[in-house]
């Protein structure tokens, strides 16, 4: 290593050609191999197996779909969990993967095990396994106006078309919408008139409804091939098709019989923004496709097609994910050029400007060694990625300060440039890598984390290369740089004599006050000891006693608030919609109240609202709120969600309201699995601990999964069927395609997918009498009302069966107010509660599942990562020290960077989440960094022949500059984020947080507590020694007398 620094010190032009290419390199990669997204790709681990059965019962479901799925594909090595939702007309059964195994190769063991199963109900459609694609939504694109939902979808089909065909845009579609649907309404006595049936319509649309081949006919002239062309794909062409022939030989066609309708399915849908009809468009990113470039080519669409489009439709755009990301770009360039000035500043103060240019131009050139490396490790420029580099910013250029400082001190003795910058680098090359290489251990652990902790697995992809080129440009480009700078010569300047003025006051204070007190402390070193660890236990106490709150997750508000109704299953449509209104009505009140001072504009930017959709009886509303950097005042949305639902209130019999504006993960705060057989005590001991959560005053929007049920109609035979010749098969099976209908076809229109169903009208459809009077065929030219053959008992069926690892479970969940409450505590008391009255429910059990399963999986991990990177940094210090106690006195140090820590929270006023103990973990590998130059100078100093005592004093006032020098850069580089005010940064802080306040806390101590843990240890070797000597002394005597008698 020697000789290369040397070498490339004397062949600037190599190191110089080292650093073009690598910044060449690095531009190269970031303009063209890097995509830019909000947040990181995540590795999907779920498998899903998705079935349906047309009009089934949630419970038929289960039992015909569900529960012979999950036998299947239940003792497949790699599963981890499997929970399964049995819906009407739907079983959706998911798997997760545990870590460690590929999810693709469990993926096609399930299809085959899937494939396998033979005993499905002959209605059900063949089960589709897949994995879940995880959709990169970019931008929304808003079509609103008076317009009815068919014309609104024609525009949208249209617009969806146009911005797909942009360059550089990939993925679009139409969001909350409904399927198309040609329906075939046949009334019963239509039915009755030509003595058909249903089925026998079903039967002969499918025969004439279809392109069939006929084959190739061979001419002379070569192949020619003959088709029929029989598809209908409209309406109209339906009508046209022959159905039968009636007794005087007319043709009767479906349009004879039958009302036909293409227009949208049977469910209801409403969508509105800012309070009229709307439909949206969503908008990807796909692949390695930019954020910014594919916002923007939408962004430029919407502003082009504003004349083109009809009068009274507006389209804008909402939800801009870019626009977050470009905030982002611009505070990381913000924070970099700060943070580079502030640490040039300081350098030039206490070193020389000359020293401090070198030193900060290798900021660029490991930054552009982490792009290099970003695309192979699957990185793109997204939120963490980009606070791994304003994290870096100030300890990136920690090896460079030593190693220039070192080289400057050698100037100040006269040496010369090329000799002072070789021999300066060479002394400080080994705690230099061995510093650098404990900082690059900290950051590890977090690329291991698994569940929430895998948001922040980029952060040590961007900063392990940063650090590592930084490495690379001090040892052997830094050098090259600094062997130009000349001794001064001449009447120093004014800036001259200013930087001369702070570097002597420098050194001032380190020989009259520093040294002085170091002195002092090394002489009552016991007592200096038990000083520094009184403050440590104050902060322990302060921890255990709950007077410093642990939030493990904190919230983060989000600017998009949610508020998510569900109504009974079964509530007309028309109920669920003027809820929804309500609801949007106070939105729009308070969007009217708090206006911004500065701009005159609200802060509620949009209101978007969705009633019904794939279930009648649910709706959302959404409130967009402009960024906080962007508001003058303090209204979080957070207060405006606590106002919002202290303005819309108690909704009379919803099973569910609840509102959300945080951003990042989605599980609930506290969220309880009860499982067992029996649904009743189910039901029951859910009921108990739904009324203990309404005891606690922080806990809000209390729900389970299972909802009251829906209204059934349950058919049972009268003896007058059986004589009749009819069984109960036969009956429901009439009633069935009365109600649900026939699926005629599927057939493809365009981009379009539309099914074609055979049903009676709507009208025949909606009462309980019109069912009763529904007429049943016995044989040909026979029938007999439903009523007189069954009776029509009335019924709750669930309207969903939830399972989880093969047991039916009811899933409690509850939002938590962390500021008014401590979570952990609250969970530690419903564990309690609920130990106590499960064991009077024999064959139930129940588990923690939402955010304690999530704590303490991350605990776990952050434990094991604490141990492996304690001993990681004890192996890379024993090795340079050569020495086993050594480094014992350098790690002294990390509880101490704790301290600091935490101390930093009570300044910034916020609490310790499992950001802030991510921070401690990087914190460790840092503050050893500036002991373990302490120490190796103190060797160097002892194997040139010093005292103990004076070695260590020396030390002290030698390593005062880069100790407190690399302090203060990396405490600057990281100010600009500390005072971040922007939404995405705000659950990023706290390991800023710790990681700045502690190095600053740390370094004062370990200008102290470093060379007094030297002497204690030099104490305890000596009494070690003199205890040996002693006991040799003891046995030594012992043996002589034993001899002498």
């Amino acid at each position: 290593m020697h000789g290369l620094i040397a070498w490339f010190a004397r062949n600037d032009v190599a190191a110089n050609l080292l650093m073009v290419v690598i910044v060449a390199v690095g531009l190269y990669s970031l303009s063209n191999k890097i995509p830019v997204d909000l947040f990181p790709e995540f590795e999907i681990n779920t498998v899903q197996v998705s079935a349906v059965l047309p009009g089934a019962s949630p419970q038929e479901v289960e039992e015909g779909l569900t529960i012979r799925v999950e036998e299947a594909i239940q003792d497949i090595e790699g599963i981890r969990e499997m929970t399964s939702r049995s819906n009407e007309g739907s079983s959706t059964v998911t798997v997760e993967v545990e870590d460690g195994f590929d999810v693709r190769e469990v993926l096609d063991e399930m299809k085959v095990r899937v494939d396998a199963i033979n005993n499905f109900p002959v209605e059900a459609e063949r089960p589709l396994v897949t994995m879940p694609k995880r959709m990169r939504d970019a931008i929304g694109v808003v079509m609103y106006g008076d317009y009815d939902s068919l014309t609104l979808r024609r525009f949208a089909e249209d617009v969806r078309d146009e911005i797909a065909s942009l360059p550089g845009v990939t993925q679009v579609s139409v969001d909350n919408s409904l399927r198309f649907e040609i329906s075939i309404e046949i009334p019963e006595w239509s039915l009755r008139k030509y003595d058909i049936t249903l089925e026998q319509v079903a039967d002969a649309l499918r025969r004439n409804s279809t392109d069939v081949s006929a084959g190739n006919l061979k001419t002379e002239g070569g192949d020619i091939f003959i088709r029929s062309i029989g598809q209908a794909y409209k309406a109209s062409d339906f009508s046209q098709l022959p159905i039968l022939t009636d007794k005087d030989g007319t043709l009767i066609r479906l349009g004879d019989i039958a009302v036909l309708r293409d227009e949208f399915e049977e469910t209801p849908l409403r969508t509105r923004f800012n309070g009229i009809p709307a439909i949206e468009v969503e908008v990807f990113r796909v692949g390695d496709q930019s954020i910014i470039e594919v916002t923007d080519a939408v962004k430029n669409y919407i502003a082009g097609k504003q004349q083109a489009l009809p009068v009274g439709l507006t389209m804008t755009y909402w939800r801009d994910r870019s626009k977050s990301i470009k905030a982002r770009l611009a505070t990381l360039t913000t924070s970099a050029w700060q943070g580079a000035l502030l640490v040039i500043l300081l350098l030039a103060l206490f070193l020389r400007p000359a020293v401090a240019f070198w030193v900060c131009l290798g900021i660029p050139m490991s930054f552009m060694g982490a792009f290099i490396l970003m695309p192979f490790f699957g990185i793109s420029l997204n939120l963490m990625s980009l606070f791994a580099f304003i994290l870096v910013l100030g300890i990136v250029v920690d090896d460079a300060i030593v190693t220039g400082e070192n080289v400057y001190e050698h100037m100040q003795r006269g040496t010369d440039p090329l000799t002072a910058a070789i021999r300066g680098t060479q002394e400080v090359a080994v705690p230099v890598t061995f510093g650098i290489l404990t900082t690059v251990a900290a950051f590890i652990p977090l690329a291991l984390l698994e569940g929430r902790g895998s948001w922040y697995q980029s952060i040590p992809y961007v900063i392990v290369p940063v650090l590592l080129f930084s490495l690379i440009e001090s040892k052997l480009v830094l050098p090259a740089h600094l062997k130009h700078i000349k001794p001064r010569t001449g009447a120093p300047s004014r800036l001259t004599r200013i930087q001369m003025a702070i570097s002597t006051s420098l050194e001032s204070f380190i020989a009259k006050f520093y040294q002085p007190t170091l002195a002092l402390a090394l002489r009552w070193r016991y007592a200096t000891l038990a000083i520094m660890l009184s403050s440590l236990f104050i902060v322990i106490g302060a921890l255990s006693s709950g007077q410093t709150k642990f939030v493990f997750f904190p919230r983060v508000q989000s600017e998009v608030a949610t508020a998510t109704l569900t109504m009974p299953t079964g509530t007309a449509f028309e109920s669920t919609d003027r809820i929804v209104q309500h609801m949007t009505t106070q939105a729009k009140l308070l969007q009217e109240k708090y206006i911004d001072p500065e701009s005159g504009e609200s802060i509620i930017k949009n209101i978007y609202s969705i009633s019904g959709g794939r279930n009648s009886s649910t709706g959302r509303v959404r409130v967009e709120t402009i960024p906080p950097e962007d508001r003058s005042t303090d209204i979080g949305t957070q207060q405006i969600v606590a106002e919002w639902r202290k303005m819309v209130g108690q909704v009379a019999g919803a099973e569910q309201l609840n509102y959300r504006a945080e951003i990042g993960w989605n599980r609930p705060a506290i969220n309880i699995e009860l499982r067992g057989k029996n649904a009743n005590d189910l039901a029951e001991l859910g009921d108990k601990f739904k009324s203990k959560l309404t005891q606690y005053s922080a806990v809000s929007d209390v729900e389970d999964s299972m909802s009251d049920g829906k209204e059934e109609l349950q058919l049972k035979l009268k003896p007058e069927a059986t004589l009749l010749g009819l069984n109960l098969n036969m009956v429901a099976r009439q009633v069935r395609q009365a109600v649900y209908g026939f699926e005629v076809q599927r057939i493809q229109r365009g981009r379009e997918e539309v099914r074609v169903m055979v049903r009676y009208p709507i009208a025949a459809r909606q009462s309980i009498e019109t069912l009763e009077q529904m007429m049943i065929r016995v044989e040909a030219g026979q029938e007999v009302p439903l009523w007189q053959i069954a009776d029509i008992v009335p019924g709750l069926s669930p309207s969903s069966i939830l399972r989880i690892d093969r047991q039916r479970t009811l899933s409690i969940t509850a939002d938590f107010n962390k500021e008014q409450g401590n979570l952990s505590a609250v969970q530690e008391e419903l564990e309690e509660f609920l130990q106590q009255s499960i064991s009077t429910y024999p064959g139930m059990n129940y588990e923690m599942a939402g955010e304690a399963r999530d704590q303490k999986e991350s605990s776990q991990e952050l434990k094991f990562g604490m141990f492996g990177l304690l001993l990681v940094i004890y192996i890379l210090l024993a090795i340079p020290f050569k020495s086993y106690s050594q480094p014992l006195v350098v790690m002294m140090v990390i509880p101490f960077g704790i301290v600091g820590a935490v101390i930093g929270h009570w300044i910034m006023g916020m609490d310790l989440t499992l950001l802030s103990l991510m921070g401690v973990l990087a914190l460790s590998g840092v503050v050893v960094n500036d002991s373990l130059v302490l120490v190796d100078y103190i060797n160097k100093k002892r194997a040139e022949g010093s005292a103990v005592f004076e070695a260590v004093y020396a030390a002290g006032g030698r390593r005062f500059r880069p100790v407190l020098l690399t302090s203060l850069t990396t405490f600057a580089g990281l100010m600009p984020l500390l005072f971040e005010k922007s939404t995405q940064a705000q659950f990023l802080i706290p390991m800023a947080v710790s990681l700045g306040f502690g190095i600053l806390f740390a370094t004062i101590i370990t200008l102290f507590l470093v060379p007094i843990n030297y002497l204690i240890m030099e104490d305890i070797k000596r009494y070690c020694a003199r205890y040996k000597n002693d006991m040799r002394w003891l046995i030594r005597k012992g043996v002589d007398k034993g001899k002498s008698s």
